[in-house]
């Protein structure tokens, strides 16, 4: 499985300004949570999924969509950013996340993406597309289990809300 580490490294170094050590620390702790969600550890807490979302995107000055594809027992095969936007929105295809689904053998997906404003209040247009995704994945068999909005410093689960 290709690193996630040094994809969020070069991604976050392009648009923050980090040190080499806070660079260093954001790699470790990702690290650490790729090892836990990969062993199936993770998924069974809704903070550590959140907590891996936010130390993917939440700093991104653009919003990022992202679905984390799981295995029949919800283990991590891949985190992918599928699309990037502008500051207030990005365009998502169902027919490319459905084709990565299928390509990975994923049974479950986890949606996440960002609100560069730092509000993670779901908009319309976010629960129009959950919804369009959950629809086009039911047709193949993968279940959608939760769709993230991060923050700065917070998060919305949509199964939390009840909006799934």
């Amino acid at each position: 499985m290709p690193s996630i580490s040094s994809n969020l490294v070069e991604t976050e170094s392009q648009s923050l300004d980090y040190s080499q050590a806070q660079r260093d620390i954001i790699s470790e702790a990702i690290g650490i949570l790729e090892t836990m969600l990969v062993t199936g550890e993770a998924l069974t807490s809704s903070a550590a999924v959140k907590q891996f979302c936010q130390l993917q995107i939440a700093e991104e000055k653009d919003e990022h969509f992202c679905c984390l594809f799981l295995d029949n027992q919800h283990n991590l095969i891949r985190f992918e950013k599928l699309f990037r936007g502008t500051v207030n929105s990005a365009s998502v295809h169902p027919r490319a996340v459905v084709r990565l689904a299928l390509e990975l053998n994923a049974a479950a997906v986890i949606f996440t993406h960002n609100h560069p404003s730092g509000m993670t209040t779901p908009s319309q247009a976010d629960k129009q597309i959950t919804q369009r995704l959950k629809e086009a994945l039911e047709l193949v068999d993968v279940r959608v289990l939760d769709h993230i909005v991060v923050g700065f410093g917070e998060c919305t689960s949509f199964a939390e809300a009840g909006l799934l």
